[in-house]
C-alpha cells in the first residue's frame, strides 16, 4: 500500500493552475457537495490530475503490476525484505510518491454511510474491522500514531463509499485509490466526465462541452447495463438512487434486454460461474461455457442483449489468452454495434474496444479495415484519454506502422 505527504502532483505547472481556475466545490441540489465548472469547459481537457492519498494493488494484479507505478511489466523485481511486493526497478521501490491535495476535501471529511449500507455489507466490515483491530493492538502499541478520531468501521465505510478502481489502458482493473477531491464528484449515466488512469494518476476528462456553473459529473458504475441493475447496484454500493434522465425514461431498457426472456435469464445466471473460470485463469473453459451459451440461443437472443453481449466479450477475451486470433476477432467485431449503442460517443471503455477489435484486423493482416477501425478508436481516444496518454501514444505507433503495412501492400500490387 502506496502513502505519502504532501500536495498534489500535477502534469505541469500549467495544469495545477488550470485546476484551480477549471472547478470549485458546491452544494448540489438533492446531492449535497459536488463539483461545478467555475468557467465553460472544452470538449477533451483534462480538469484535474493528482496522485491517490492512499492505494493498493488489487489482489488479482499481484505479482503482475508494480507496486509503485502500477504499470504492467513482464519481469517485475521482488522486494528483498518482504519477499511479496514486486517493482519495476530500485526507482519505483525508493520511491515517496505525493499524495492527493486535501484543499478541497480531505480524508475525514469523506462520507462513510454506514448507517444506510444494508445488513450484509454491514456485517462484512464488521468482520474486516474486527480482524484489523486486533491487528493494530498487536502492531501499534501507540495509539497516538493512528488518525484523530480514527474509528475502524467508519473508515471501512469510507474507502467501500468514496475510493476508486484505478485501471490500466485496456481498462483492467490494477488496484484501488482515495482521490478525496475527485470523491466530491457526484454520479450521472450520462455524465459530462469521465476517469481514467495513468499510472496510478487520476485524470478528470471533459466527454461534452460543459458551460460555467453546471455540475462535473462521471459515472460510478458501468452503464452498460439496464435501469434496475444500475439503481441496485448504485443503492448497494453508493446508497442513493438515481434520478438522472436515463433512469427516469429508462433508456435503452428495451434494447438491453431484448430477445427471449427465459432465454436471458439464463445466460444471466450463468455469468456468475464464467467470471470464477476467468479469475481462475480458465480460458479454454471459460470459451466452452461461451460458446454453448451462445450457440443454444443464437436464435433467441441478438448481440444487443446485454447478457449475450457479455458473452462476447467473455469469449473474445478468452480467444486473447488462448492465441485464437481469428476467433477472436469474430467475437470483438460483433461486440461494436452493441457498444456504440450503451456507450456515448466519448467513452474509454468503447474507446478500448474499438482498438482492440483494430489491433486483432492488425494481426490478421487485415490493414484497411485495421486503418479504418484504429482511427476510429483514436477519434475517441484523443478526447476520453488526451493526445499524451500512453495507451494514445502506443495506438499513434499502431496505426504508424498500419500505415507503412498498407503502403508496402500496394506497393507489391502495382
Amino acid at each position: 500500500m502506496g502513502f505519502g505527504p504532501g500536495n498534489s502532483t500535477f502534469e505541469s505547472g500549467y495544469a495545477e493552475r488550470e485546476m484551480a481556475i477549471s472547478f470549485m466545490k458546491f452544494q448540489s441540489p438533492m446531492k449535497g457537495n459536488g463539483l461545478q465548472a467555475a468557467r465553460e469547459l472544452s470538449l477533451g481537457i483534462t480538469v484535474c490530475s493528482e496522485q491517490p492519498y492512499v492505494y493498493t494493488v488489487c489482489k488479482k494484479s499481484q505479482g503482475a503490476v508494480c507496486e509503485s507505478c502500477l504499470r504492467r511489466k513482464e519481469k517485475l523485481l521482488r522486494c528483498s525484505q518482504c519477499k511479496f511486493a514486486r517493482y519495476c526497478d530500485a526507482r519505483c521501490q525508493l520511491e515517496q510518491p505525493d499524495c492527493a491535495s486535501e484543499e478541497l476535501y480531505s480524508v475525514s471529511n469523506l462520507q462513510s454511510n454506514i448507517k444506510e449500507l444494508n445488513d450484509e455489507m454491514k456485517e462484512g466490515l464488521g468482520h474486516l474491522a474486527t480482524t484489523l483491530e486486533l491487528y493494530l493492538k498487536k502492531e501499534i502499541q501507540d495509539a497516538s500514531q493512528l488518525p484523530p478520531g480514527f474509528h475502524i468501521l467508519e473508515y471501512f465505510g469510507k474507502v467501500t463509499c468514496n475510493s476508486f478502481t484505478i485501471s490500466d489502458g485496456e481498462m483492467q482493473d490494477v488496484g484501488v485509490g482515495l482521490y478525496p477531491s475527485m470523491s466530491l464528484l457526484n454520479h450521472s449515466c450520462d455524465p459530462n466526465c469521465v476517469i481514467v488512469f495513468e499510472g496510478r494518476h487520476i485524470l478528470l476528462r471533459t466527454v461534452k462541452e460543459i458551460p460555467m456553473g453546471e455540475e462535473l459529473t462521471i459515472s460510478y458504475i458501468d452503464v452498460k447495463v439496464n435501469t434496475h441493475m444500475r439503481q441496485n447496484q448504485l443503492q448497494r454500493q453508493y446508497c442513493f438512487i438515481c434520478d438522472c434522465h436515463r433512469c427516469q425514461s429508462r433508456d435503452k431498457d428495451t434494447d438491453m434486454l431484448a430477445g427471449d426472456e427465459q432465454a436471458s435469464k439464463y445466460v444471466e445466471g450463468s455469468i456468475a460461474r464464467l467470471e470464477e473460470l476467468q479469475y481462475q485463469n480458465e480460458g479454454a473453459q471459460a470459451l466452452d461455457l461461451c460458446k454453448t451459451l451462445m450457440n443454444n440461443n443464437s436464435s433467441r437472443l441478438p448481440d444487443k442483449n446485454i447478457h449475450q453481449l457479455k458473452m462476447l466479450d467473455c469469449a473474445m477475451d478468452a480467444c486473447i489468452s488462448l492465441g485464437l486470433w481469428e476467433e477472436a476477432l469474430h467475437f470483438g467485431t460483433r461486440t461494436l454495434e452493441p457498444y456504440s449503442m450503451y456507450y456515448s460517443s466519448y467513452h474509454p471503455v468503447r474507446a478500448v474496444q474499438v482498438m482492440k477489435v483494430g489491433k486483432l484486423q492488425h494481426h490478421q493482416a487485415m490493414f484497411p479495415e485495421a486503418m479504418q477501425t484504429l482511427k476510429q478508436a483514436f477519434d475517441i481516444m484523443k478526447v476520453t484519454h488526451g493526445r499524451d496518454h500512453s495507451l494514445v501514444q502506443d495506438l499513434i505507433e499502431l496505426l504508424g506502422d498500419c500505415e507503412a503495412s498498407l503502403k508496402a501492400m500496394y506497393k507489391c500490387t502495382k
